[in-house]
């Protein structure tokens, strides 16, 4: 490390680094771009695979342990330069040992055999937990968190996986996902905080907040510059499919996609990864008016932006927007890319950028924006001075600390849907049966980024862990608790393959069962692999289901899934509904606890329910899609039909709202509307409420939403206590954005409402 040491010794005496980072880091940057080549500037754009560089048969595959190539390496590091590496090797975890030995080395080469010493930065996906570190905390995926409806939750989440994974030697991570998830088909719905845009703003500027602290110091050891995505638009397709065209007009991508991104950015988030698809027929990789005049100039960014996995080759390849790989360059970087995720032919993209530059086609001053906020990320991360952390410090790592922070946000999420009779919780000491591929399962308990991109190994690193049969065993008992699949996942092949395994086994042990726990769902998915043609649960699923209610005993239907799966023909058949979603490894002991009562449950769907596979619309639906069949000339369907509304959720408390009171009946834009409202507790049980704020904009010169969540907030009630619970509602909250997208409050009525109380008011 000499030349590291004397690197960083010439530029004390230019940079004191640890004065404020301000004009200092202005002057440090702008000198070590003075000296760099184009060739090394370019590097600096260039990430790769981490399998690029490790031991193996070829840059696709790497051999286990990890272990990094020095013939790779070298090249890749000293001849080109190259300033990212990303990922683990063959999609599977790593001891915190692991990472930092190699991680080391990475740095090692990059900094002592380069003449600047330039540290690379080393990102990954740690999605709900730093998913590819061997003994991380898992927390539930966003869409569960979502469901807690408290956004301490997410911070909690973001808190702890910064620390994990800077325990495991890695200061960026690719997350909070900031996509609006409104469409049940699409397959990376449960990596969204859901379908309302108020949700997905407060409970992604806690995650910015959790990853990179409340002073946005990602200097500190604990901390990790987060990176937005995907921007923007991305879950909006046509299709329902993952990287398939959107069709968005300006004025709905701003008033319900952009917003989330400029919390997030008013926030402090360092970097941000683009939309891997098209939207009005433009790839994102190549609209300059969405990365320059609406990120950069209108939403004022001023940090990393990056590509998503090979986008820029895919201008070519798949887009066809690009004649040739360089012309796919060529566009991207000058629509206002950073950074490249390439991530495996690397050397393509260094060639065709250096030769753009020096044939004039991308300008010198594009290359230099671009390395100056990549080397400016690299220096508040504290890497030329510490480039790499040693897990050595993080006596936290996977501490029961942490774990009970992924239990209380599951325990808070799991939402109660149906309790016919009361039948929850169960009462006494009774014999259960659990039933279905989805009870015996941590893999599923998890999703997708679990140990593994696909979540495939998840069995294999948690079985530390309570699946949902073992955690009831745990609480009932093993002679009263008994596991039958009934039928299974299918090893290999597509994450819905199916096979029946002993349905009629199922029904003889239920038979001799006071209650049956039906736990069924999805195996685990995202990206492309997670595309689906049908939303309706696998037909061996919905056979299993009927045959076990042939027995004539209780049926609780567990619902295990990222998305919702229709469930309209099994549904009559059970006497309870609950959905758990993703909860991760402590989702199987919530669950127990939410079952036997020593938890009672408060979550609330944050997305609508279908019932219908042609009824697929957010509660903000328009008025038209509601049409009376007044003439009755003929006859259709006059309304929306869902299995469970928006905001839904039950309790084993029981919540009657009154007085619902606004401070006046009139308003003035630039006034705040003060809202009461009194919930009680009618029952014996102490619950956890969420109050939802909507408003209804009653006329308005575009189509208005029929409503749109304005507020909310989670309190406890105590048994028999009457809260009353205030919101302060600036008038300008009740805005939307018009055919000239721009946000405007037009005067006229507006509805308020909250529960099934509703007040109107004037805005003048």
């Amino acid at each position: 490390m000499k030349k590291y040491i004397y690197f960083l010794f010439v530029l004390s005496f230019l940079i004191p680094f640890h004065e404020s980072l301000g004009n200092e880091k202005e002057k440090f940057i702008e000198n070590l771009i003075s000296q760099m080549t184009l060739e090394e500037k370019v590097g600096q754009m260039t990430q790769i695979n981490i399998t690029v560089i490790a031991k193996g048969p070829n840059r696709f595959s790497s051999s286990f342990p990890m272990e990094i190539d020095d013939v790779r390496a070298n090249k890749a590091l000293v001849d080109y330069k190259v300033g990212s590496v990303l990922n683990t090797i063959n999609n599977t975890a790593q001891k915190p040992n692991v990472w930092y030995k190699n991680i080391s080395k990475i740095q090692d080469i990059a900094m002592n055999k380069n003449r600047l010493g330039i540290p690379v930065i080393y990102g990954i996906d740690a999605i709900h937990g730093t998913t590819y570190t061997d003994g991380a905390t898992m927390f539930p995926q966003q869409i569960t968190t979502a469901a807690s409806w408290n956004p301490e939750n997410a911070y909690n989440m973001a808190f702890v996986c910064a620390y994990e994974t800077r325990a495991s030697a890695i200061p960026w991570n690719f997350s909070p996902v900031l996509d609006l998830g409104f469409d049940p088909r699409f397959p990376r719905q449960f990596e969204t905080f859901g379908e309302d845009p108020l949700l997905v703003e407060r409970f992604g500027v806690e995650m910015i907040k959790g990853y990179q602290g409340l002073d946005n110091n990602v200097s500190n050891k604990y901390k990790v510059a987060a990176c937005m995505k995907h921007f923007v638009g991305y879950h909006a397709t046509i299709s329902g499919k993952d990287r398939t065209p959107a069709y968005i007009p300006d004025n709905v991508l701003s008033e319900f996609h952009i917003e989330s991104f400029k919390k997030a950015i008013e926030a402090g988030a360092k970097t941000i990864m683009i939309n891997s698809g098209l939207i009005n027929g433009i790839p994102v990789h190549a609209d300059y008016n969405i990365l320059i005049n609406i990120l950069r100039n209108k939403l004022g960014f001023d940090g990393v932006i990056l590509t998503d996995w090979e986008d820029i080759r895919k201008l070519h390849d798949r887009d066809k927007v690009a004649k040739t790989q360089k012309e796919a360059v060529k566009m991207a970087i000058n629509a206002g890319i950073d950074m490249s995720m390439v991530p495996h032919e690397y050397e393509q993209f260094f060639d065709d950028l250096v030769e753009l530059v020096n044939e004039g086609e991308v300008v010198i001053d594009r290359i230099d924006d671009a390395v100056k906020r990549i080397l400016k990320l690299k220096f508040e991360l504290g890497l030329f001075q510490n480039p790499v952390t040693n897990y050595e410090d993080y006596i936290d790592f996977g501490s029961k600390k942490h774990q009970k922070l992924a239990y209380k946000s599951a325990s808070e999420s799991i939402t109660l849907l149906k309790n016919s009779d009361n039948i929850l919780p169960l009462k006494g000491k009774p014999s259960i049966l659990v039933v279905g591929p989805n009870g015996n399962n941590m893999r599923t308990l998890n999703g997708a980024w679990t140990y593994s991109w696909q979540g495939e190994l998840t069995d294999k690193f948690a079985g530390d862990f309570n699946t949902i049969y073992e955690a009831l065993q745990n609480k009932y008992g093993k002679n009263k608790v008994k596991y039958v699949a009934g039928v299974s996942y299918k090893d290999g092949g597509n994450y819905y393959d199916m096979e029946e395994s002993d349905i009629n086994n199922a029904v003889t042990e239920a038979k001799n069962s006071d209650y049956i726990i039906l736990c069924l769902g999805e195996n685990t998915y995202t990206e492309k692999p997670g595309d689906l043609n049908d939303l309706n649960l696998h037909k061996l699923q919905v056979k299993l289901a009927k045959k076990l209610a042939e027995t004539g005993k209780p049926i609780i239907l567990i619902l295990n899934l990222g998305r919702p799966r229709l469930i309209s023909d099994i549904e009559p058949l059970t006497n309870a509904v609950v959905n758990i979603y993703l909860p991760g490894n402590f989702g199987g002991d919530a669950l127990a606890d939410i079952l036997s009562g020593e938890v009672n449950p408060s979550g609330k769907l944050p997305y609508t329910y279908p019932a219908f596979p042609n009824s697929l619309i957010p509660y903000y639906y328009k008025p038209s899609e509601v049409q009376n069949n007044s003439q009755g000339s003929y006859n259709y369907v006059g309304e929306v039909n869902n299995q469970y509304d928006f905001g839904f959720g039950l309790s084993y408390s029981e919540f009657r709202y009154s007085d619902l009171k606004t401070n006046k009946n009139q308003y003035n834009l630039n006034d705040i509307i003060k809202i009461s409202v009194n919930v009680q507790n009618s029952s014996e049980i102490d619950g956890l409420e969420t109050i939802q704020l909507y408003s209804s904009d009653l006329y308005a010169s575009i189509t208005p939403d029929i409503k749109r969540l304005r507020d909310f907030t989670k309190v406890k009630i105590e048994a028999g206590e009457i809260k009353t619970i205030e919101f302060n509602l600036p008038v300008s909250e009740l805005s939307f954005v018009n055919s000239e997208n721009e946000f405007v409050v037009e005067p006229g009525k507006f509805k308020l409402s909250i529960d099934k109380l509703s007040k109107e008011i004037i805005i003048r």
